[in-house]
């Protein structure tokens, strides 16, 4: 059996139960339900919340580095710190935190297999104790914007055909049919897609009880779209959480060079005046 090109992101839950309150370890969870961390989570585990502490509040944006440095030195993580992070809905704001903590230089950062559903469906423990935190100073790196995609790039990509386009949204949001997933308030002007891009849901990567599909199935399910590394790769969603867990597929587990989250997402293309739009339930491939 293939193994994952990068394995050493991943780490299970036996490895959590065994070093989650190591002194150079560090867990954090991230809930799409910020107040499911308060019923109960991972022994020794922090939380953070995607609304207010990964993310700039006042604009729309990702953490400057200023902030990332802040959230990391009032976590009582520093640069060799053992970051593991894990959530709800099979990891989906785990894998943002994660894109985040890559994009300003964190060396050791993993994601807990199965996330929190599997540790709840194995009735491992949970605590309702937050743990204590010694405060950090911490030095993050410059920005690396080659995981990062911006509207510009996206366009270019679209006009010259220079890349491929992973739409990772439910069918429903793919075809235009709804604007967001039921309960989520980030919405667009306009459903629909990115022409040409490939309708490929976030879930498919992952098992039902969370963990990812080995390497062979994933290798199948986005070659069956023309995924299959040989170009560079956008993936989006609507805010950019779902196709961040895209992008750890494609750049961790398949190993594929060039893949990037375009963060901007549905909530940006689909509410720009004279961007071309494209409904219905099969994109045709733009070649």
């Amino acid at each position: 059996m293939r193994q994952y090109a990068h394995p050493e992101a991943l780490v299970s839950i036996d490895w959590v139960v065994a070093h989650a309150t190591d002194k150079n370890v560090r867990v954090a969870e991230v809930d799409v339900d910020t107040r499911a961390y308060d019923e109960g989570h991972v022994p020794g585990a922090i939380a953070w919340a995607w609304n207010t502490q990964l993310c700039d509040t006042v604009r729309r944006d990702i953490l400057s580095k200023g902030q990332f440095e802040e959230l990391m030195a009032s976590s009582g993580i520093t640069p060799d710190t053992t970051l593991v992070i894990y959530g709800d809905n099979n990891n989906w704001f785990a894998a943002w935190a994660f894109w985040q903590a890559k994009i300003y230089g964190h060396r050791e950062v993993r994601l807990m297999n199965g996330g929190r559903k599997k540790w709840l469906a194995e009735g491992r423990e949970l605590s309702t104790t937050v743990p204590p935190v010694q405060r950090t100073n911490y030095r993050a790196r410059e920005a690396d914007l080659s995981i990062r995609a911006f509207l510009p790039m996206v366009q270019e990509a679209y006009a010259s055909r220079t890349a491929a386009t992973v739409d990772v949204r439910s069918p429903q949001e793919y075809t235009g049919e709804i604007l967001a997933p039921p309960g989520l308030p980030e919405t667009c002007q306009r459903g629909g897609h990115i022409p040409g891009a490939r309708n490929i849901p976030w879930g498919k990567a992952c098992n039902n009880d969370g963990t990812f599909k080995p390497a062979e199935e994933l290798e199948q399910i986005y070659g069956a779209e023309g995924i299959d590394g040989s170009q560079p790769v956008i993936a989006y969603c609507r805010i950019g959480e779902r196709s961040s867990h895209t992008w750890f597929v494609l750049t961790y587990l398949l190993g594929f060079e060039k893949v990037t989250n375009y963060d901007g997402s549905w909530t940006e293309w689909g509410n720009l005046v004279g961007v071309p739009v494209e409904r219905g339930a099969a994109a045709t491939a733009r070649g």
